[in-house]
């Protein structure tokens, strides 16, 4: 510019002033090192960090293969932004990018999220353009960025926390030397991105954090490593969450003479969790409340209705239950997966939510317990109509009437096995009162399922429950009932003498009420574990009392049974010819009345008998009618003993190749029926049973007798007639 300021040619009338302004141009300030700090105590993410760095390296892969675009998705608060911070440290770090790192927050949760066109202006001014010469429309911008990036070296931009593919795309640099990463609540699989979702840490990386991250405001701070217990419990209720962690931290941190412990039991008590997981900067209801504000009305309430789901997984069965509606809410619940709030779950018809997520969906439901009762009283009403029909089909055998809803005993069991965990939570609702009679129906019908799977610790759990609730409310029929399942739980986990007292118990109600088929099922189950206890005689006692109400009764079913327990009592009293007369006549009956598995019973049985009196032959024949039954029945704890007990009288009759074989089966047989210790024990038997042994290898123990005790079947609603089960 002149220094000179000319005025000729000027018509002047009066008092001239003249002034010059002198302005330089020099080049726009850039912003190419923008990161933010890296998170403190960042841990846990070794494997992601690693398929990040893969997508960014420039030499991993050609041009034509390069990953330009990268996306980490995941529930707010997982970390996700701490993450790609990281990556980008790491990747700047390794000089992948030595035109420079840009990162641009698009706030796309907010209220009013960045624009595309926002967020060019921003970058081009990173970038060193200068704000006049910003062109003013959208796509003139996107032209100018990439330009702009055309001419730089290798670039990287983080656009972090976008909430659709259309705030993405017009950042997308051409050409292949640059990278875009991407953080997002939403699963953004339209940009044709390299796709990293992120799940909660493990216990073990939250542990870390919680250590790391404290020691980080104060590297003396031992509190977490102090009480690693209690740690693991803090760490728990936060969920593994990353956020929920670092603002446990942050609590911890201003209050230094807190322990871990009462933070962790302040969390446990909370009436609302999420509003204690609060550090007055930092809030997990608030993030999560930025995703729920943004789904339609029926997403957001599925969401609601979804956390009161009893288990950790709801199927789409149960969804559309809890809904009130007739067809899954397939679309909804793929629409919230896309936003993190579920996933799928083990099951490829099952979704789950993280336990913060459903704390907040609780919350959500609020004081609306009128739908929230509505949605219980639905679940357990159809729970109970299921299962109850699940196990009708279960105890089913020819020559009874068809059971409703299941054509197969294999479709009752995927769908029992599928809905296990609700069924066994939902049963807990009983202890209140509102829901307390169905979910005792509940309880009581599961029994059978769950010895049949070997769920011990849950058959319990949900008869104390029934037993309790049915005390309460003066049931004492149910109470019988449940004492009378409760005995075949505590026996089957070897709790002997609890089981004895159960079944007394269960015996005494039953002559109380005048129910003369509940009392037969009580001295049965009662034999059989006085028998456990070894009081022989009084066993013997209860069978034969069993014995004969069932025939009395007339029931051909319950009688069959009752001579197989009988035999087994007289088997252990060591008078072989009796038992084996009784169990001659127990398969006989369940043979007659279509019973395969009672038939199963009498056979095995038989064949222990046989063995006990030398007549291995013959008991190999019988255990093999009774392999034959198990195994169309899919018993594979039965098949198992079937199969040891097999080999067990192969080796009396000296062919070791036989019996190496049947223990090699039967520790297979075990194991599918989730009973590792005999699996074990069978492999055990097998190693000293090579098919060519010593002479001198001892023959292992044959386990002893099996016997069927099936749980009554629940109580019908009450205008239907009870009737006596197995």
């Amino acid at each position: 510019m002149s220094d000179v300021v000319d005025f000729r040619g000027g018509d002047f009338r009066g008092p001239v002033i003249g002034k010059a302004e002198y302005t330089q141009q020099a080049p726009a300030p850039t912003a190419l090192d923008a990161l933010p700090p890296a998170a403190a105590g960042f841990t846990g993410r070794d494997e992601e960090l690693g398929r990040l760095r893969a997508a960014l390296d420039p030499s991993a892969a050609d041009a034509e293969q390069a990953v330009l675009v990268t996306a980490v998705s995941g529930l707010g608060g997982i970390g996700k932004t701490a993450l790609a911070v990281q990556a980008a440290y790491a990747a700047r770090e390794a000089g992948w990018f030595p035109g420079g790192v840009l990162f641009v927050d698009l706030h796309g949760y907010d209220d009013v999220p960045v624009t595309a066109d926002q967020a060019l202006q921003s970058l081009l001014r990173a970038l060193g353009v200068d704000p006049e010469h910003i062109p003013a429309t959208a796509d003139e911008r996107a032209g100018l960025y990439r330009s702009v990036l055309a001419e730089r070296e290798a670039v990287l931009i983080v656009a972090d926390n976008a909430s659709s593919p259309e705030q993405v795309r017009p950042l997308l640099p051409g050409g292949s030397k640059h990278r875009v990463l991407v953080t997002s609540r939403d699963r953004l699989a339209q940009l044709g991105a390299r796709l990293v979702p992120l799940d909660q840490l493990t216990p073990e990386a939250a542990y870390e954090l919680l250590d790391r991250a404290l020691r980080i405001a104060d590297p003396d701070d031992g509190r977490v490593a102090g009480d690693p217990e209690a740690a693991a419990r803090l760490a728990g209720l936060c969920g593994y969450l990353p956020l929920a962690l670092q603002i446990a931290v942050a609590l911890l941190a201003e209050d230094p003479g807190k322990p871990v412990a009462e933070l962790a039991d302040e969390l446990a008590t909370s009436y609302n969790r999420l509003a204690a997981l609060d550090d007055g900067n930092r809030s997990v209801r608030a993030a999560f409340d930025l995703s729920y504000r943004r789904l339609p009305a029926g997403q957001a309430r599925l969401l609601s209705l979804l956390a009161l789901a009893p288990g950790p997984e709801v199927s789409e069965e149960m969804a559309a239950v809890l809904l009130g509606v007739e067809e899954a809410p397939s679309r909804d619940l793929r629409a919230l997966a896309r936003a993190h709030l579920v996933e799928r779950g083990n099951n490829r018809e099952c979704w789950r939510m993280h336990d913060l997520v459903r704390a907040f969906g609780v919350i959500e439901l609020g004081q609306d317990t009128e739908t929230r009762d509505a949605a219980r009283k639905r679940l357990l009403a159809h729970y109970y109509r299921w299962a109850d029909a699940a196990d009708d089909r279960l105890r089913w055998f020819p020559g009874e009437p068809e059971p409703d809803r299941f054509a197969t005993r294999a479709e009752a069991l995927a769908w029992l096995d599928r809905e296990r965990e609700g069924l066994v939570a939902a049963v807990q609702w009983a202890r209140e009162e509102a829901y307390a009679e169905i979910a005792v129906w509940l309880a009581l019908c599961l029994s059978g399922y769950l010895k049949w799977r070997r769920y011990f610790d849950a058959q319990i759990a949900v008869t104390v429950v029934a037993r309790e609730v049915s005390h309460r409310r003066g049931d004492r029929s149910g109470e019988a009932l449940a004492w009378n399942n409760l005995g075949i739980a505590f026996r089957a986990v070897g709790r002997v003498a609890e089981a004895v007292d159960a079944h007394l118990r269960s015996r005494e109600l039953r002559r109380e009420l005048g129910d003369r088929a509940g009392e037969a099922m009580a001295s049965n189950n009662l034999g059989i574990a006085l028998q456990e206890a070894d009081r022989l005689e009084e066993a013997i006692a209860a069978h034969i009392r069993a014995r004969d109400l069932y025939w009395e009764l007339g029931d051909r079913d319950g009688e069959g049974m009752a001579w197989n327990n009988l035999g087994n009592g007289l088997q252990d009293a060591d008078r072989l010819e009796e038992a084996i007369a009784a169990h001659i006549r127990a398969r006989d009956l369940s043979h007659a009345l279509g019973n395969r598995q009672g038939e199963a019973t009498g056979w095995y049985n038989l064949g222990n008998g046989l063995r006990r009196v030398g007549r291995s032959d013959e008991a190999v024949e019988a255990y093999g009618k009774a392999l034959e039954i198990e195994t169309e029945f899919e018993d594979w704890y039965g098949v198992g003993q079937t199969l040891q007990n097999l080999a067990g009288a192969h080796i009396e009759t000296r062919r070791p190749a036989e019996a190496h074989a049947h223990y090699l089966r039967a520790a297979e047989a075990y194991a599918r029926a989730n009973a590792p210790v005999e699996a074990a024990q069978a492999l055990q038997a097998a190693s000293l049973t090579a098919p060519e042994p010593p002479t001198d290898t001892p023959a292992p123990a044959s386990p002893p007798a099996r016997t069927t005790d099936f749980a009554q079947p629940a109580p019908p609603p009450p205008d239907v007639p009870d009737t006596a089960g197995r």
